[in-house]
């Protein structure tokens, strides 16, 4: 396990689930997102539970100088990131040309041109120490046709993979994510309520699974985690459809 994780989006979610389960393996944090107050609520119950350091680091990763400041952390050889977590993220309605373009760049810049920074910072110090990982959470929407956000996972999700066999024989592992439909705050804070987001109950998958499944197959040096077998074989019985079918299975939910 890591002595140090830097997790991105750590306020909620996703990232908070990855906040207490390497700590609970005794791996030391730096947590990352907007709210610092959610973020020290966070940190506090971890240090009080687990006895780890857990440092906080506010920053919106969508300005210039506040992500610059992340990167400079995972940069810092003399306080080593072993494990880079890039979860930040958030949601857009699917209809592209309805959305606001400013609100669209914006996503690609989360979704894409952060953790490609973030990843280049970190393989930057973990290369000469010969050992890290990095973890990409990317979507199985990454894997069909949903507008621009399944658009934006199939990037990370290509990129893990290259990047995985390029580094892993150096001793830095990558390893894409790629959850459904996971019960977090990520739709509510789309402005869709608990149960409105049209998606059935068989197709939700619980926070702790995802999390637990992914530090798994990234141990295992993995390129790609799906923490679902029914996901799984969704995403292999897309891959038969044709085109038009796909898409309707990418367009169900919000």
């Amino acid at each position: 396990m890591p002595k140090t994780a830097l997790i991105t989006g750590a306020s909620s979610g996703l990232g908070a689930e990855f906040a207490r389960q390497l700590a609970a393996t005794g791996a030391d944090l730096v947590l990352v997102a907007r709210d610092r107050a959610a973020l020290e609520r966070i940190a506090a119950k971890v240090r009080a539970r687990y006895g780890v350091t857990v440092e906080v680091l506010q920053a919106d990763l969508l300005k210039r100088r506040q992500l610059a400041k992340v990167v400079a952390r995972v940069s810092d050889a003399e306080r080593p990131i072993d494990l880079l977590v890039n979860n930040a993220g958030f949601g857009l309605p699917l209809d592209f040309a309805a959305n606001d373009i400013d609100d669209e760049v914006r996503h690609l810049q989360m979704h894409v041109e952060v953790p490609m920074r973030l990843s280049h910072a970190a393989l930057g110090q973990m290369l000469p120490r010969h050992r890290g990982r990095i973890i990409n959470v990317a979507s199985v929407a990454g894997f069909i046709p949903r507008s621009t956000y399944g658009a934006c996972k199939g990037w990370l999700i290509s990129f893990s993979r290259w990047a995985n066999e390029q580094y892993a024989v150096r001793g830095v592992t990558t390893t894409a994510v790629c959850p459904g439909f996971t019960h977090t705050n990520f739709h509510e804070r789309m402005g869709l309520p608990p149960g409105k987001e049209g998606v059935p109950a068989w197709m939700w998958l619980d926070a702790r699974t995802v999390v637990s499944t992914a530090l798994r197959d990234t141990a295992h040096g993995r390129a790609v985690s799906i923490p679902s077998l029914r996901y799984r074989m969704l995403i292999a019985l897309t891959r038969l459809l044709p085109s038009t079918l796909a898409m309707r299975v990418g367009s169900r939910g919000r």
